[in-house]
């Protein structure tokens, strides 16, 4: 741009002793950017200055928490289906809140996903997708995709940087095949053959690396993540109690094999029947007290006798 008198406004200035490299451009309007600049700086020491008052324990970041499940998926590329396990031990703390949830959620009638991490906020991601992607059938009338599921959960996740505390292993098959996606709570996702999530994965990662193979029928590949989550369970306190098996196939329903291993059973199961005078007593007794005597209360004057009196003492015409 030409100025009135010939010169560019955006030709660069004299070099100033300051400036490291001997070059300066010359903004139209200084007054914006100093102002900016020097609101900017004014902010910075002000978070510096706060940075130094907080005591020392307040500037460690806080760690995360322990997930407590064993979750995993596979594809298998014989058969051209997806396997997905998982087990049933909700825990809270120490406390193990729920033997028997379910951890494999329905996403489309072609897709699942597992979860890990904070009840809450498995189920209701879980079901804010699942929404999403019916309301997408239904304005397209064609079957979901899995990478569109996977786009809209890392999309919904990664705005919240691991706040939403949901580790998922998301699998599918449509038109293009059979797929398996790994969710991290913070929005990043990993397309893989086979996948383990939660505190027990690294348990039942041991079992894909070690028998995994792109020859495996479908009853092999279920026999692996019925072994693999076996592992979770029996070397992570967190994992426990049953196995869950979905398998999803191509143009035919999910097979949902709710408890289909329960290795945790009760052999004698408890009974709280206490049997009669099992119980030593001491001594019994009976007290008795004295009941207060009650006044009689004040019977009023019937309501047509006043009445009556009332008409005999008015004077007569």
């Amino acid at each position: 741009m030409v100025g009135a008198n010939g010169e560019s406004r955006y030709a660069p200035a004299p070099p100033k002793p300051s400036d490291p490299d001997g070059f300066c451009f010359h903004s139209p309007h200084p007054e914006v950017f100093s102002g900016q600049a020097r609101h900017h700086h004014r902010h910075s020491h002000q978070n510096m200055a706060s940075l130094k008052l907080q005591p020392a324990d307040q500037k460690v970041l806080p760690k995360a928490k322990k997930t407590g499940t064993t979750i995993c998926g596979l594809i298998c590329h014989r058969e051209g289906c997806v396997v997905l396990g998982a087990d049933t031990r909700a825990t809270s703390e120490a406390i193990i809140a729920d033997k028997n949830c379910s951890k494999i959620h329905y996403l489309a009638p072609n897709i699942y996903c597992c979860g890990a991490g904070t009840a809450a906020d498995t189920e209701h991601v879980t079901q804010l997708i699942s929404s999403n992607l019916k309301l997408l059938r239904l304005n397209s009338g064609r079957q979901s995709r899995v990478d569109v599921a996977c786009v809209l959960l890392k999309r919904h996740l990664f705005p919240y940087q691991g706040y939403v505390s949901a580790a998922l292993v998301l699998g599918g098959v449509d038109f293009t095949g059979p797929h398996i996606y790994q969710v991290w709570p913070h929005g990043s996702t990993d397309s893989l053959d086979y996948v383990t999530m939660g505190s027990g994965s690294m348990a039942a990662m041991s079992m894909f690396e070690s028998r995994y193979s792109h020859d495996l029928t479908l009853d092999q590949c279920k026999d692996l993540v019925h072994d693999a989550v076996l592992a979770g369970i029996f070397n992570d306190e967190g994992s426990g109690s049953n196995v869950d098996i979905t398998i999803i196939e191509r143009n035919k329903p999910a097979q949902i094999l709710r408890n289909m291993d329960t290795p945790n059973t009760r052999l004698h199961p408890m009974r709280f029947q206490m049997p009669l005078k099992n119980t030593v007593v001491l001594r019994e007794f009976i007290e008795l007290h004295e009941a207060a005597p009650v006044a009689p209360a004040a019977v009023p004057a019937p309501a047509k006798k006043a009445e009556d009196e009332e008409r005999a003492a008015m004077p007569l015409e």
